[in-house]
């Protein structure tokens, strides 16, 4: 069979920060496992990724930071690097977009978009923070939706709805970056012009109708609103907008951002010594490009991408699929590191292990639904699937073959037709993994591959091998014959999604080759002769307790409640008093019997209080934090022996006490002890 091009990118990293699991899970783990599947079919296949490293929100990063843009990037291109890494992501080429070839190729994408008229200018109007000092990007606004409500709407696009917005029409607009309430101001700037691609989007993506419906559906709700969309921005950090009338102005990070999956492979092609071979993928109608994205980014991949790409003179191929996920969460919420709500991952990595991660996130993946990463859900993974099934098959059978068959794989005579129906079903079920790792169902394969150590266990404990060893030693060997050919082939179907966990197995069952070279349709390595010598069995996973677990979930909700807790300074204490001066002051309990707003007031009530031997009359400035309404039959703490006095003409005779913090103020209540009861 005649093999496969194949390109595949994954979304470019933000260098902003570090990435978390919900990035992980939507563009690099589903990416990963796809590649290194082709990579057993021996197909050509090319894995392009590096950070995005230009925009508003890296000035404004930096800049908190204290430092250049250049070095926030750097910093942040190498975390990036490292976490991937820790991850068993492995591409290509990792390359940035702050490169001399990304600035080239970027403004000669914009050059002949603007020479074919796909580009035009005009004067807008922009949201601009007066005390940033600075036009805001879509992405640093924030206000209400004004299609659907939701609050926190970005000036781009709404999380609630996921509608483009107009930044314009948003209600309750603020500067995300100190929260003021911005200007409008007018501003040149350059536009793709869209709506001009709208048959050719339409047509390209009706092309593909084993696409995700999640993908088409987005894309298709927005294709028929399409319009201009801008692709210049008013910064200093940025690749220069190639036209002598756009002085100080930049290309916007959505428009050059995806260039980078291109100038990647140039790249890659130039440090392997074969400068053209990137139009092998690039300019091959041949070859399928694939794009592995989150869900944010489905209308810029599905939409604003290829219109550019259709928009050059210069040829070239456009994706074959874009299987977007949906959303992976952390236990029911969005990952937040400024709220404390995410996983530590140096601090992981310690404790787990880089395929326990994977196959939590594989198997729970968010293909068609957002889903979560959930610390008793990573539990079960690793104990019930991965401990319990999987480890306990090659341990058991590992062991099994030490003591009985002096650490060699039994022979096998090839005339048993038990293991050749087993066989038969191994086979069977690797071409059913091969077709979900071909169309991207991630979460189908990590239940299928387990399942098929399902199928050993099974059939290890109904071929009794510890009574058969006893009655026929040669027909007991056959059977674990047939068992380690099933961990032959389970090793390699596992391979894709736990690559360190399946070359542990090639090594503790004695294959010397390495797992990767064996390739997808390999004949068995194992001899059919009892010559093979087995590795020492070593545990694959350990169990994780629940104390452990629980200690997990603590942290967390520690984390959320620290990082969210009032930012205010204590009260300075006050000079010390002696018990004298303490003694002299008479706290009773009282109860509110009416309470009425004072007028041109907005902060005290005119409270009627029963002290139990007389009632009085006070105000007090708690109106701010109560409804006069709300407090008739409240017990209260009362300084009673205060020297009376006038506020706003009304006589005060004692002192409501209440305790107060960061803004919030709070009554003291007494409980139950009857008005007129000293509190001392």
């Amino acid at each position: 069979m005649e093999k496969e091009t194949i390109l595949v990118t994954s979304a470019l990293p933000y260098a902003n920060g570090p990435i978390h699991f919900g990035h992980i899970a939507g563009a690099y783990l589903p990416a990963d496992v796809f590649v290194r599947y082709h990579r057993l079919k021996k197909n050509d296949i090319v894995y392009i990724c590096g950070t995005d490293e230009y925009g508003v929100a890296i000035t404004i990063g930096a800049e908190k930071a204290g430092r250049s843009p250049r070095e926030h990037t750097d910093i942040y291109h190498k975390v990036i690097k490292d976490i991937f890494k820790k991850f068993n992501i492995q591409f290509d080429h990792f390359s940035r977009t702050t490169t001399e070839l990304h600035r080239e190729l970027s403004q000669k994408f914009f050059t002949e978009l603007h020479t074919n008229r796909f580009i035009e200018d005009k004067m807008i109007e922009q949201h601009f923070c007066p005390k940033c000092r600075r036009f805001l990007a879509d992405r640093f606004i924030e206000g209400t939706c004004y299609l659907c409500g939701q609050k926190e709407a970005r000036g781009d696009e709404c999380p609630g709805c996921g509608a483009w917005l107009d930044p314009l029409k948003l209600k309750d607009v603020k500067c995300k970056v100190c929260g003021t309430t911005p200007l409008i101001q007018s501003t040149r700037h350059w536009f793709l012009k869209l709506g001009e691609f709208k048959d050719r989007l339409k047509e390209w993506i009706d092309r593909h109708p084993y696409w995700k419906p999640n993908v088409v559906n987005t894309a298709k709700k927005q294709l028929e609103e399409l319009t201009s969309r801008p692709i210049t921005r008013d910064l200093s950090w940025g690749i220069p907008v190639p036209l002598p009338e756009a002085k100080d102005k930049v290309l916007y990070v959505w428009f050059d951002a995806p260039i980078g999956y291109m100038d990647a492979t140039m790249e890659w092609a130039q440090q392997t010594g074969q400068p053209d071979k990137w139009k092998h993928y690039w300019q091959n109608p041949k070859c399928r490009i694939v794009n592995f994205i989150g869900k944010d980014n489905i209308p810029f991949h599905l939409l604003v991408w290829p219109a550019m790409i259709m928009g050059q003179t210069t040829p070239y191929t456009l994706a074959e699929n874009i299987p977007a996920n949906e959303f992976y969460n952390l236990e029911g919420r969005q990952f937040s590191k400024s709220e404390g709500w995410y996983v530590e991952l140096d601090d992981f990595f310690k404790k787990y292990s880089s395929d326990q991660i994977r196959y939590a996130i594989a198997a729970n993946a968010p293909e068609t639904k957002d889903s979560d990463f959930n610390w008793r859900d990573f539990q079960k993974f690793n104990n019930a699937d991965l401990a319990n099934v999987l480890g306990n098959l090659v341990h058991r059978t590992l062991t099994f073959t030490l003591k009985n068959f002096g650490g060699k794989i039994p022979p096998f005579r090839g005339n048993n037709e038990k293991i050749q129906t087993l066989l038969q079903e191994i086979d069977r079920r690797q071409n059913a993994i091969a077709e979900l790792y071909q169309t991207y169902q991630l979460r189908k394969a990590s239940y299928e591959v387990i399942d098929m150590a399902r199928l050993g266990n099974r059939f290890f404990d109904e071929s009794e091998p510890w009574n058969q060893i006893k009655k026929d030693k040669t027909l007991c060997g056959e059977m674990i014959f047939g068992i380690f050919r099933l961990l032959e082939k389970l090793s390699v179907c596992l391979w894709p999604i736990l690559p360190s966990t399946a070359e542990a197995i090639f090594e503790q069952i004695g294959i010397k080759t390495p797992l990767k070279e064996t390739g997808w349709d390999f004949s068995s390595l194992i001899p059919s002769d009892g010559s093979q010598s087995i590795g020492e069995p070593r545990i694959l996973f350990g169990k994780i307790e629940d104390e452990e677990i629980e200690k997990e979930i603590r942290k967390l909700k520690d984390s959320l409640t620290l990082k969210n807790a009032p930012a205010t300074a204590y009260d300075p204490l006050k000079e010390g008093i002696s018990y004298e001066d303490f003694s002299r002051m008479d706290i009773r309990v009282g109860q509110i019997l009416e309470a009425s707003p004072i007028k041109k007031s907005d902060k005290l009530l005119q409270l009627k209080i029963d002290l139990g031997v007389e009632k009085r009359q006070i105000v007090a400035g708690i109106a701010q934090h109560y409804k006069a309404d709300e407090l008739p039959g409240k017990k209260v703490a009362i300084l009673v022996n205060l020297a009376p006095r006038k506020l706003m003409g009304i006589e005060s005779s004692g002192m409501v006490l209440a305790a107060s913090f960061s803004g919030q103020l709070r009554l003291l209540d007494p409980g139950d002890l009857p008005p007129g009861a000293t509190i001392r």
